[in-house]
């Protein structure tokens, strides 16, 4: 096989790989939007930031060029940092409304 034939044969993987990305990008969209719950929003957008990801990684093959995978290092950083402080903010949330609950509950008694 040679080099230029391997090259063509990624390209028409890249191109699938691509569609795929996109369609599984926006069924990951659609449950942050949808929920029901805040931990299933929270892992949608951490799924989304793992397909963004993926979609530089194949970008930095496909087209030979090495700052995309500073680039998808990077990302990857600020995508789990974004996830850390989503997961604390959920967390604090969810420990005040425990809190005035149990202030209600008390309240009545």
């Amino acid at each position: 096989m040679t080099t230029e034939a391997f090259w063509n044969a990624y390209s028409n993987f890249a191109i699938i790989a691509f569609i795929l990305l996109g369609i599984i990008a926006v069924l990951c969209l659609l449950r942050a939007i949808i929920g029901p719950r805040t931990a299933d929003r929270v892992v949608a957008i951490n799924m989304l930031g793992t397909v963004a990801m993926a979609i530089i990684a194949v970008l930095f093959v496909k087209l030979r060029e090495g700052y995309l995978a500073d680039i998808c290092l990077i990302y990857a950083m600020i995508s789990f940092l974004a996830v850390i402080v989503l997961s604390k903010v959920y967390v604090g949330a969810y420990k005040e409304k425990k809190k005035a609950k149990e202030e209600k509950e008390n309240g009545n008694n």
